[in-house]
């Protein structure tokens, strides 16, 4: 079974995005920050990470440029899940390792499209 790791300080997201997610098939974990997030690709890196931009602690950004640079950090397909929308932000999101990028709010479909673009969901 291929796992997620849902990355979002806002509790109502994470719920949302684990409802999705096993709808798909995943084995879904949760992380309210980068640093938990962080601990939590140490221990078992996912398969796929949703990953929200501003977060306390340690934002969207500085996990991404962490985690590539972890072992086994470059295998997961991370998707940016955020308000940001500004093209700037999405470039320079894609260009610091993230695969793929939605807009919130979103809904099952979308992340769905994106995991099956990725090679993940069918």
């Amino acid at each position: 079974m291929k796992t997620c790791l849902v990355v979002d300080d806002s509790r109502v997201i994470r719920k949302v995005s684990r409802r999705i997610l096993e709808d798909l098939g995943f084995e879904v974990a949760e992380a309210s920050d980068g640093l938990e997030a962080l601990a939590w690709c140490s221990a078992v890196m996912p398969d796929a990470i949703l990953l929200d931009w501003r977060m306390p602690l340690m934002d969207g950004m500085e996990f991404l440029h962490r985690l590539r640079a972890e072992p086994g950090g470059a295998t997961p397909k991370v998707i940016f899940c955020t308000v940001e929308n500004e093209i700037e932000r999405i470039r320079e999101a894609l260009d610091a390792g993230a695969d793929e990028f939605i807009m919130k709010p979103f809904d099952g479909g979308i992340v769905a499209g994106k995991l099956c673009y990725l090679g993940l969901a069918a």
